[in-house]
């Protein structure tokens, strides 16, 4: 049987590419697989922890395809993907939960978060079950993620994957964004997508600030046009932290299954924090 994945002259042809990363997030990574063996008394594998995270991250940060990756390390494509699988699990493991990402900030002395929502683009698939994925706002298939980062730009949370045609304002409401925030003593700095998130009975106990809507038949006054670009510099921050965690090139297009994306997602949080706060 012939495979067409080599060459014609049945020489395979093997680059170099420059890994754009720091020594301590492959450490860091090489550590924890480490470990991981160590639980599991596992037995040999064919590279060592530090050459396997290697590859991972080759995987997430340049987006390189398994196949590739496979011929030109003499592994198995089944065992590479195997590998990539348990590093993104074991990395999805480290990131905060809800709660304790918001107590930490106010235990060290914060007292806002900035929230917004974005659109993980996926391949597109047939049948009914991925109609949902299909986002009408930016016209496109994918999926639906929140995220929280401080006053900074720090991404300090991020949630499961939904359709990628879920509202910011529904996806807030499922996460009970509003009650952690109220349970940890924060306010949050939102778009004009969560509006309606947060309906306080007094007007004074709103946590979470969106500024004003114009409509066709009320116009914005100059004090609230002045309120909206306050808030928009306030929250200019949480884009600095999506375009970090979308440096990592995996994410220009999903082709792993949906239902493995919030671990992936996760995972990814955890190394931008590595790379952003070393």
């Amino acid at each position: 049987m012939t495979n067409n994945n080599e060459p014609a002259e049945g020489v395979s042809l093997v680059y170099q590419c420059k890994l754009n990363l720091s020594t301590s997030t492959l450490v860091y990574l090489a550590d924890l697989l480490r470990s991981r063996l160590k639980a599991i008394r596992s037995p040999f594998r064919p590279l060592p922890p530090g050459r396997i995270a290697v590859l991972v991250l080759a995987m997430l940060r340049h987006d390189q395809r398994l196949l590739d990756l496979a011929g030109g390390n003499g592994v198995p494509e089944s065992t590479l993907r195997r590998w990539r699988d348990e590093m993104i699990d074991l990395l999805a493991a480290k990131a905060p939960r809800l709660d304790r990402a918001l107590r930490q900030i106010a235990r060290r002395g914060g007292e806002v978060v900035l929230i917004d929502g974005t659109l993980i683009p996926t391949q597109r698939r047939t049948g009914a079950a991925n109609r949902p994925n299909y986002s009408g706002k930016h016209h496109r298939h994918g999926l639906h993620f929140l995220a929280l980062t401080d006053e900074r730009g720090k991404l300090i949370w991020i949630s499961a994957a939904r359709p990628g045609r879920t509202h910011d304002a529904t996806a807030a409401r499922r996460d009970k964004i509003v009650e952690h925030l109220k349970a940890a003593g924060l306010g949050a700095l939102a778009d004009l997508g969560f509006i309606g998130v947060d309906k306080p009975d007094n007007p004074a106990d709103l946590v979470i600030v969106t500024g004003y809507k114009a409509t066709r038949a009320r116009k914005l006054t100059p004090g609230q046009k002045q309120a909206n670009q306050i808030l928009a510099a306030g929250r200019a921050p949480v884009e600095h932290g999506f375009a970090n965690l979308k440096a990592w090139r995996v994410l220009t297009k999903l082709r792993t299954d949906p239902a493995r994306a919030t671990a992936l997602l996760r995972a990814l949080l955890v190394l931008t924090d590595l790379e952003v706060n070393r």
